[in-house]
């Protein structure tokens, strides 16, 4: 009887080890597969669904080859901007001691895996000088998204604009970024198979380098977004004066309701005004696109732009005249025309442009 005792002392603690050492193996397999990008996405949500299996996805596109879960997870970050569906954050990837710009989307807000991969992937494949490309894009097992981008250190255009900046005063500046946004623009309505439709373009969309050239942001995220999430988009959109006035529905974006947020960011540009903005002794907000139809009545154009602009030179050293700025004026506000079939097309709006900026 004692020997039996022995045996069963001697047997448990060998059992219990062993069945440790088998759940530290499972665990440690488990934590590598979420380090592992999967190509063959749909059968990894496949598997997901069918045995309840989950764990994190890391999606990795150009420039993000050598990223980890680790890395975007264990990131020390500053929240620079919030919205309804979403946070973005300042991050330092420590490892490869980079900065990083990383987009939280709220699992409310978003539409199923399913969904939300196709559009990453194509997001991630696309490239042009003058958008933000993804990086990667990371989702958890409680439905957490993470988009990776570049980080721009010069911020956005509303910061330049609304921050008095010298530079935001010389007319090769405003033509190289306006050019630059609409190349970019050109580029998602015109050059893929299937279009792309920003959705939300404004001001604080567009991030600046050093030297100024623009990269467009935010492009297509409303595809991954549910129709609540969308509609609050749009709101938010229509609050800050970019929101055309046709658009009732976010899923009813278009071409043309782009080309009106353009029309409004080219305003802003030449006039240093926000979309909505208050005159001194007046108590409502007056809307920028009317008050510029109504100077250019008037023959008050002077009013809109700051005087800087036409002592400033372009990049050939010529002199800014009044009719290049009478011009850009007249681009802008056909842009923002309320009939959408009198707006003129991003391939036009990019070449005349070019022409201006001559």
């Amino acid at each position: 009887m004692e020997h039996k005792h022995m045996l069963i002392l001697i047997i448990v603690p060998s059992s219990v080890t062993a069945i440790i050492i088998l759940l530290v193996m499972i665990y440690c397999c488990r934590r590598k597969g979420g380090e592992t990008v999967s190509r063959d996405i749909e059968a990894s949500l496949e598997v997901k669904e069918r045995d309840g299996v989950e764990k994190d996805l890391l999606i990795k596109f150009k420039d993000g080859e050598d990223l980890t879960v680790y890395d975007i997870l264990d990131a020390p970050g500053e929240v620079i901007g919030k919205s309804s569906y979403g946070t973005l954050y300042r991050a330092t990837l420590l490892s490869i001691d980079r900065l990083t710009l990383l987009r939280f989307l709220r699992p409310a807000c978003t539409v199923t895996m399913k969904e939300v991969v196709p559009v990453m992937e194509l997001l991630g494949s696309l490239r042009h000088p003058n958008l933000v490309p993804l990086c990667a894009f990371y989702a958890g097992p409680r439905g957490e998204k993470l988009m990776v981008h570049p980080f721009y250190r010069h911020g956005t255009l509303a910061q330049l604009i609304r921050d008095g900046n010298g530079e935001a005063h010389r007319w090769h500046i405003i033509c190289r970024i306006s050019i630059g946004i609409a190349r970019g623009l050109d580029y998602l309505h015109t050059d893929l198979e299937i279009p792309i439709i920003h959705g939300n373009l404004k001001s604080s969309n567009i991030l600046l380098d050093r030297h100024f050239r623009p990269y467009v942001s935010d492009f297509g995220l409303h595809l991954v977004l549910n129709p609540t999430a969308g509609q609050e988009m749009l709101e938010a959109s229509a609050a800050q004066g970019y929101k055309a006035p046709e658009l009732i529905k976010m899923k009813e974006v278009s071409e043309e309701t782009d080309i009106y947020s353009l029309g409004i960011i080219l305003l802003e540009l030449l006039t240093g005004k926000e979309p909505f903005y208050r005159k001194p002794n007046l108590d409502k907000d007056i809307y920028l696109p009317n008050a510029v139809q109504s100077a250019i009545l008037d023959h008050r154009v002077i009013d809109f732009y700051h005087p800087k602009i036409l002592l400033s030179q372009n990049e050939e050293q010529r002199a800014v005249s009044e009719d290049h700025i009478y011009e850009f004026l007249q681009l802008a506000m056909a842009c923002c025309s309320p009939s959408p079939a009198l707006r003129p097309t991003i391939k036009q709006v990019v070449s005349k442009l070019e022409e201006i900026g001559r």
